[in-house]
């Protein structure tokens, strides 16, 4: 994922935030010990959201622990880990995997050659782990790549797609919860391949990549009209992603994973519009 799916550290309580960082630490050293340094530098804060919504939901008994690490080496901090930083980590590294070929082949550089050739091992370890996931991702990733490269107008189909996506991750396994959960999972897919979009515009332009707002940007102008209709068409996915969630039977943890649906995945987007707003100024 891309860094959208995360806290409003502002709007929290000191125990929620250390609640939160504490599963994120554990994703951490989850992905060291299973992928070793390589996989470790893929951890972002997106997955911690996937730990604490599938942790929520099912109780599954949770190690509380604590270490030391290069980001905190003079004090040991708290983590908590349990079968979800497990299957967290074997996601992220799919994602991650992809994500690197995709650059390359997109870019051409280097760089994501060697990051993807770092992955390979442990990427084909984790297909034949998931292998019907894996197999699945593959195909929904394809179709992005095949619209992008017909230049496709249609904001449903790319964006579609990757819902697919993180729906597939999401649905952990097939029971009473699927459904809400791949909906959460679709919704938020869509609102995170849309976001990135979003953000993503100006340099698109510039460089003529394919971006699913540049087109509607065209057809409406860039001025206020487009703005807001780019902000309803994201507070669609994220209204369709949140009743979902508040559907399925959620006590534990709720209000951080509240502060991340109706707050934090709102931070980068009200970033950009400040530096819109100052740039136009």
């Amino acid at each position: 994922m891309f860094g959208y799916i995360i806290v409003n550290k502002q709007e929290m309580k000191f125990r929620e935030f250390d609640c939160y960082q504490s599963y994120y630490c554990g994703l951490c050293q989850d992905l060291k010990k299973r992928y070793g340094r390589s996989g470790q530098l893929t951890l972002s804060y997106d997955m911690t959201f996937l730990i604490l919504l599938l942790s929520s939901l099912y109780e599954p008994d949770t190690q509380l622990s604590s270490c030391k690490c290069v980001a905190h080496p003079f004090e040991a901090h708290p983590t908590r880990q349990n079968i979800f930083t497990e299957y967290a980590a074997d996601m992220n590294l799919l994602l991650s995997y992809y994500k690197c070929v995709d650059d390359w082949e997109d870019e051409r550089k280097l760089t994501r050659r060697a990051a993807a050739a770092a992955l390979k091992e442990k990427f084909d370890r984790v297909c034949r782990k998931y292998p019907q996931k894996a197999e699945r991702i593959r195909e929904l990733l394809e179709q992005i790549r095949a619209c992008e490269k017909a230049g496709e107008t249609s904001m449903d189909l790319a964006s579609g797609c990757f819902g697919e996506v993180m729906a597939e991750i999401f649905a952990w396994r097939q029971d009473e919860w699927e459904m809400e959960l791949r909906t959460v999972g679709f919704f938020l897919g869509k609102f995170i391949y849309l976001m990135d979009a979003y953000e993503d515009m100006e340099e698109d332009a510039k460089s003529g990549g394919y971006n699913v707002f540049l087109h509607k940007r065209t057809e409406e102008g860039s001025g206020e009209a487009f703005e807001e209709s780019a902000r309803q068409i994201l507070q669609m996915m994220m209204a369709e992603c949140s009743r979902a969630f508040e559907k399925l039977p959620i006590l534990e943890n709720v209000e951080i994973l509240r502060n991340i649906l109706y707050s934090g995945v709102w931070c980068r987007y009200e970033a950009l519009r400040r530096k819109k707003e100052k740039e136009n100024a």
